[in-house]
């Protein structure tokens, strides 16, 4: 079964706010216990609630006050160097939003114009466009006609190596010995990658 997501807001309902602290509070001080064991670092937690009197702490009161005795020694820099507060939280939190938000705009314009590049090629009119859209979609299209330009060069590649062994054994011979097939005689030329008939092994992207 699918978990809901959960909506980060305050919870109006008392009993549910309740029962959800007591759920994440066990959570979280066994989240903070494999963080310790896995990593071996010093790691406590401080929580207070109104719905107890005391304090809450983990893993034990004295292991609390060594891990914030050794916090405290720390050059200040270093305290303040991955400290968070609720508002920097936030700021992180909306930035990051921002940025997906901008990606997510920019994917849907590609798709956009793109949608009316396969539409103007079945003869749909360019007349509702504004200059905006036109240089998006000039755009596009140069986009595309970079990745056809990069296949088309990507297939031509590997045509060296169709050539099986024994034409390529031939081909070296005849490159030694070319008095027995090429000549020069006016517009007679034979050249020893084809035949009299213009049946060359090397594809015509090479050779036009």
């Amino acid at each position: 079964m699918t978990r809901t997501k959960v909506k980060l807001e305050y919870i109006t309902n008392d009993s549910t706010r309740r029962a959800t602290f007591k759920k994440r509070k066990r959570g979280l001080m066994k989240k903070a216990s494999e963080l310790s064991i896995l990593c071996e670092i010093d790691a406590c937690v401080i929580l207070s609630s109104p719905y107890d009197y005391e304090l809450e702490v983990w893993p034990s009161p004295s292991e609390v006050q060594r891990v914030l005795a050794h916090f405290k020694e720390m050059p200040e820099m270093e305290q303040n160097r991955k400290m968070v507060n609720q508002e920097s939280f936030l700021r992180q939190r909306i930035a990051k939003g921002n940025e997906q938000l901008k990606k997510q705009l920019k994917n849907n314009r590609v798709k956009e114009i793109t949608r009316v590049m396969f539409q103007s090629l079945t003869g749909k009119d360019l007349l509702n466009l504004n200059i905006v859209d036109l240089n998006d979609l000039g755009w596009i299209i140069d986009q595309n006609l970079k990745e056809i330009n990069k296949r088309i060069e990507s297939l031509k590649k590997p045509a060296f190596d169709t050539i099986d062994d024994i034409q390529m054994q031939q081909w070296l011979v005849d490159l030694v010995n070319p008095s027995e097939q090429v000549g020069f005689a006016g517009d007679d030329m034979m050249l020893p990658l084809g035949d009299a008939n213009q049946n060359a092994i090397w594809p015509n992207a090479f050779f036009p």
